[in-house]
């Protein structure tokens, strides 16, 4: 059974630093592409940062661009997100995904695993 857990959510003050991270298990995800997404009370999921499956390629959303960092290590099946410079919008709940693709997609239908997702909550 494929599970990715996500962990490293909590409450940081604006101007603070997380890292999220994501372990998978049940196969290997070393030639797959993975993302991270995010999701706020009231609003739609929405892409954060996507990396391809040997790590040279990156996506972001702009809002994030410049402040979070995604990266992975395939040789322990585990995905990470630096989060540094948060901002109170950046408050939502952190899913991990995974895709069948080699590269990243910022669309939710390209990923066809899902963790249960952690809390990030910025204060002011």
């Amino acid at each position: 059974q494929v599970q990715l857990v996500e962990s490293g959510g909590g409450l940081v003050q604006a101007g603070g630093s997380l890292r999220l991270s994501c372990a998978a298990s049940g196969r290997t995800f070393s030639s797959n592409a993975m993302g991270w997404f995010r999701q706020a009370p009231g609003k739609e999921r929405e892409f954060v940062a996507a990396i391809n499956w040997s790590g040279d390629i990156t996506y972001y959303a702009a809002s994030v661009k410049g402040r979070f960092t995604i990266s992975r290590d395939n040789a322990k099946n585990m995905e990470y997100l630096q989060m540094n410079s948060l901002k109170p919008e950046d408050t939502a709940v952190y899913y991990c995904a995974a895709s069948e693709l080699r590269v990243g997609t910022r669309t939710k239908s390209g990923y066809n695993y899902w963790g249960q997702g952690t809390q990030v909550t910025v204060s002011s």
